[in-house]
């Protein structure tokens, strides 16, 4: 079996945690819990006929890029940008961040995520500002940790990046 280090980055409150909850425990709570330094989990993943063990790291909410963040990343074989959809300045933001990322660590594969997919009504984010990356062959799903739509698939997207 392989193992995967996957950091999750965003700013604060985009749903990184519960993304995470919902992926490996399956649960969601309302509650907003702030992440302080970072939370680890694991879940193993069947990609066809092998098992890839996701050693998923939670990092705290930045919209800025820290020494301590840089450090969490050391070893990352991929990472998720998440996106809060109904706050846009987080848009902006994860484009920062994946820029200082890639300063970071170098060119890893990576999945953007627009979260909170569920409350389309207060969605912020303009179609032409994903299609505008999808073109540049970025790989964007919308998820929701509450409903747990797109959830697993994000992850089985990345797993599947990280093996390929």
């Amino acid at each position: 079996m392989v193992q995967k280090k996957i950091c999750m980055i965003g700013d604060f409150a985009v749903g990184k945690t519960s993304l995470v909850a919902r992926f490996v425990r399956q649960t969601f709570s309302d509650k907003y819990l702030t992440t302080v330094g970072v939370k680890i989990d694991t879940k193993i993943v069947n990609l066809d006929e092998q098992q890839v063990k996701l050693i998923l790291w939670d990092i705290a909410g930045a919209d800025s890029f820290t020494t301590t963040t840089a450090s969490y990343l050391r070893g990352a074989t991929g990472y998720f940008l998440i996106v809060d959809g109904t706050r846009r300045p987080t848009w902006e933001s994860a484009l920062k961040l994946k820029q200082a990322v890639t300063e970071q660590i170098g060119e890893k594969p990576f999945v953007i995520l627009l979260n909170k997919a569920d409350l389309t009504d207060e969605w912020e984010i303009e179609e032409q500002l994903i299609t505008a990356q999808e073109q540049e062959g970025w790989k964007i799903l919308r998820t929701s940790a509450r409903t747990g739509e797109n959830v697993e698939a994000a992850f089985t997207e990345l797993a599947t990046k990280l093996i390929a």
